[in-house]
């Protein structure tokens, strides 16, 4: 349900607890003490049956007495009464609970399914069970049994565990750190990690998010969600079960090598949050964000008293992809003015042990003027010479002068006291200076977010084209596919794998299947004709591993040596196996690479995230060397190269010594046709491409391994992938008034280029009533959001000239995170309104709307725009002007409603990316 309802239940007006106690020890009495605490404006009942007052508040039997409708019920109650309690809400139309109770159960019939059932009825919004509660320190709100009050600030923490929650409370509270909201959710029966991103990303009062996460509901909700919040604050994220062991009953390398924490991994990095790995780093990185800080770019300088700390901090910081600032000469200079002889001249700018506060500051000063770095972290430790406490303050008011003088430091200033007492910690804070206990706490807090800000742009880059690079024949696959399906079998054969990968253009060595040893003789001739060396190996498709049972045999030079090769494989497997069904061997010529490097492709299936594109190296060893990345798909060509770039293989892909380079994308793009294949065939649950030779040639697969089975869930649009992937079901053409016609497709992110063109082909005015103001340049950042989409939640159709493919026309949508409201927005080429364009591009639109079951579609539109305003008349919107600014129209169009007759245009869509001919005429 994501954000509905939510802001009665974050921000209520009114709360009731319920199974509130006079006990001081119990938990409805803690919850009191909080409420009443915290300062909550708005009204507070207690109801319980057993007490005429509690804690000075009169006391109801039930909710239904009470003398208002709460927006927010805080149960404390026994388990087996919520069901109760909440059917009591539903009548009276509170707004949302809390329900703090364990013991609730899981599954069907269980306490929690009646509960959540009701409420799903009747719109109310649960957080819980078996939470601590929540906290909304800004509104005064503590609903909750934390044993502190947190202070109001800036960071919002999401939490699976209530121990975790309230420790992040108590470490912040030293810090003097606040929050603008707390949520521990429990079970998350209703209200899950998602909904609160979506809430939290779109909250005034929340500058950055902190996630602890123990495990996901919905992959495709929380990745949408995550994406979408992660691009407007940084997202930190706790995952607690690393150590699982998921990967024990993998039928492949690659499903071994996926691991249940490792897909996690991969699912954070594709949102663009930032993982860390236990609450000491999520403490350090909530000292930055808390205060508003991430740093603006990855080179840090080091100012100490003891060069020692200083050198171990540069050390730590290259450990971590950090990277040390290079003075510029004009600052050591300066810096040669004010410091002693002997002093380091260079980072970590050690100025001794018996620097003072002046020296401090003298070269705080000069390094926050250094336009090669991008923070500074002072470090101290305390002689008897010169008193930490009073650097410490001198420290704090140098950095205050300058925002007095500059608004803004510009550089971040960091400090590590040695040794801090509570005052030194106090001075820090009172200047908002992030402040750690060691060096090591300081880099890696310093690191972490410059490794978000650098993930963060990385994301948005504009991807190269790879439309010309190879175009699936899909309907060819799911043939094969399907085949299979229907004969019962879970794993293809190799005739059957080396069809598929024809079809996705991924080059694999000839294999040929043969009965037994004259039948291997007899189909090797060819080969040993050409005077290729032939391998023979085991076929059966009940053995996962050929080569753990002597499967596999190499060299083979003759017939006889073939023939005798194909009768000892054959024997091993069913002496090892007996019980394995063996349909022969497979025949493949040996091909000699000198320099080719052994890598492992594929696709994992997990069941929380759906398929994963694994790559790492390869070999027989591949679990034992572990060299291995993974990613969701779909991928982009810069996904897939950052993918390879997450291994030590990948350094091995470029030249050294002798051997030449692999080529640059040979090996990313074969990732991108798998990603293809997974976004395109659900039914290919596991494939394994173990080796994937790569040398200065290419690539070309060696041996692979493909399991199929129906999936057993599918997302929308009919696809098993945690995030959705491009619709290449919607591209076609659009057919026009008088018989012209365009190409019409989704946006993709490589349209970068495209769109900036087609904003200049656009007039100032057009613009204007577009964007609602002057446009004069449209930088990266911008048209990214515009082509870089969220398929689960958005869609933006262009419309391009089929002789010269110039982009002439675009209309988009973008969802609520309920993903039942939507708004629109259009664009035309100046000079080709009024050709019946913008009609089509709407009716395109809005028939897309109703196929993906959204129930609104809204627009604002100037209200000079009368053209736009004349058109929306027509298609069936309703118009109200803005309360609030009456220039501006809200346009409304009822999805729920028949369909407007298209008035003659008729909308073709190919379906399919091997442009099979299957056709939809909407009208």
């Amino acid at each position: 349900m994501s954000t509905f309802g939510l802001e009665r239940v974050l921000l209520p007006r009114t709360i009731a607890l319920v199974g509130g106690s006079s006990r001081p020890s119990s938990l409805g009495g803690a919850v009191l003490r909080n409420l009443k605490a915290s300062g909550f404006v708005g009204r507070i009942a207690v109801v319980n049956p057993n007490y005429a007052e509690i804690g000075g508040e009169a006391t109801f039997p039930d909710i239904k007495s009470l003398p208002f409708v709460p927006d927010l019920l805080v149960i404390a109650a026994p388990a087996a009464a919520i069901p109760v309690i909440i059917s009591d809400a539903a009548a009276v139309g509170v707004g949302g609970a809390v329900i703090l109770s364990a013991g609730l159960g899981h599954g069907a019939g269980s306490l929690a399914e009646m509960v959540a059932r009701t409420a799903r009825k009747h719109g109310i919004r649960l957080i819980g069970p078996n939470c601590i509660g929540l906290m909304v320190p800004h509104a005064k709100l503590n609903a909750s049994f934390a044993a502190h009050r947190p202070f109001d600030g800036r960071m919002a923490l999401i939490s699976q565990s209530g121990a975790i929650a309230a420790a992040m409370i108590e470490w912040a509270a030293q810090r003097r750190l606040g929050f603008s909201g707390i949520v521990s959710i429990g079970d998350q029966l209703d209200v899950d990690v998602a909904d609160l991103l979506d809430y939290f990303a779109l909250d005034d009062h929340t500058n950055a998010i902190l996630l602890y996460v123990e495990a996901i509901k919905d992959a495709r909700k929380f990745m949408s969600a995550a994406r979408s919040a992660a691009r407007l604050k940084p997202v930190i994220v706790v995952k607690a079960g690393r150590m699982a062991q998921g990967a024990k009953a993998a039928a492949t390398h690659t499903g071994a090598l996926a691991g249940s924490d490792a897909v996690f991994d991969a699912a954070f990095r594709r949102a663009g949050i930032l993982r860390v790995y236990d609450l000491r780093e999520l403490f350090d990185c909530a000292e930055l964000l808390g205060r508003g800080f991430v740093p603006r770019g990855n080179r840090l300088a080091v100012l100490t008293n003891g060069g020692g700390l200083g050198i171990l901090a540069i050390d730590r910081l290259a450990e971590l992809g950090g990277t040390p600032a290079n003075l510029t000469t004009e600052i050591i200079a300066r810096l040669d003015r004010v410091l002693p002889r002997g002093w380091s001249r260079a980072n970590p700018v050690d100025i001794s042990g018996d620097a003072d506060a002046t020296r401090y500051v003298s070269a705080l000063d000069a390094l926050l003027e250094d336009t090669n770095s991008d923070a500074v972290l002072v470090m101290n430790v305390e002689t008897a010479v010169a008193p930490a406490e009073g650097i410490a303050e001198a420290v704090a008011q140098c950095v205050l002068d300058r925002r007095t003088r500059k608004s803004d430091v510009g550089t971040l200033v960091l400090a590590s006291w040695d040794g801090a007492d509570d005052r030194t910690a106090a001075t820090f804070e009172a200047a908002h200076i992030p402040h750690f206990p060691t060096e090591d706490d300081a880099v890696r807090a310093f690191t972490y977010l410059v490794r978000f800000r650098e993930a963060s742009v990385a994301l948005a880059a504009t991807p190269p084209s790879i439309a010309s690079a190879f175009t699936p024949k899909t309907a060819a696959a799911r043939r094969i596919i399907a085949k299979a399906l229907s004969e019962g079998r879970e794993w293809l054969d190799p005739a059957e794998i080396a069809a598929l990968f024809e079809a996705y253009d991924i080059p694999m060595v000839p294999t040929i299947a043969a009965r037994d040893a004259d039948d291997a003789a007899e189909k090797a001739a060819p080969f040993l004709a050409r005077g290729l060396v032939v391998a023979v190996k085991l076929l059966s498709r009940d053995v996962r591993h050929k080569s753990d049972i002597g499967g596999v045999i190499l060299g083979l030079l003759t017939r006889e040596s073939i023939a005798e090769a194909a009768r000892t494989v054959l024997a091993r497997a069913r002496n090892a196996r007996p019980d394995a069904t063996l349909q022969g061997v497979t025949i493949q010529p040996m091909i000699e690479r000198r320099a080719a490097r052994e890598l492992i492709v594929g696709i994992a299936d997990d069941p929380t995230f759906g398929p994963v594109i694994v790559f790492g190296r390869g070999g027989t060893a591949v679990e034992v060397i572990n060299d291995k990345a993974l990613a969701l798909p779909p991928l982009d060509m810069n996904l897939a190269r950052d993918l390879v770039g997450r291994t030590r293989v990948s350094r091995l892909l470029a030249a050294y010594r002798d051997v030449p380079a692999v080529p640059g994308d040979a090996v990313p793009l074969t990732l991108v046709k798998l990603a293809q294949m997974a976004a395109d065939i659900p039914e290919v649950a596991e494939l394994d491409i173990n080796p994937l030779l790569a040398d200065e040639s290419g690539v070309i697969a060696l041996d692979a391994r493909v399991a199929v089975r129906r999936p057993m869930r599918l997302f929308a649009g009919q696809t098993r992938l945690a995030v959705r992937p491009y619709p290449s079901q919607w591209e076609g053409e659009l057919a026009l008034r008088g018989g012209s016609r365009v190409v019409i497709r989704p946006l993709r992110p490589e349209d970068e280029l495209m769109v900036e063109n087609f904003f200049r082909r656009v007039t100032a005015e057009d613009l204007r009533l577009r964007f609602f103001q002057a446009m004069k340049n449209f930088s990266h950042t911008f048209i990214a959001r515009l082509t870089q989409l969220d398929y689960a939640r958005a869609m933006a159709f262009a419309a391009l000239d089929p002789s010269t493919g110039a982009m002439v026309g675009a209309v988009q949508l973008h969802s609520d995170s309920l993903y039942e409201n939507a708004e629109y927005a259009i664009l035309l080429q100046s000079d080709l309104k009024g050709k019946g364009l913008g009609w089509a591009l709407m009716q395109l639109l809005i028939h897309y709307a109703r196929s993906e079951g959204l129930k609104r579609l809204s627009g604002e539109v100037l209200a000079e725009n009368t053209t736009m305003l004349n058109m929306c008349h027509e298609l069936g919107f309703t118009a109200a002007a803005v309360p609030t600014d009456h220039r501006i129209i809200n346009v409304v169009l009822d999805l729920s409603l028949p369909a407007m007759d298209a008035l003659g245009t008729d909308i073709l869509v190919r379906r399919g990316r091997d442009q099979s001919g299957e056709t939809a005429t909407i009208r």
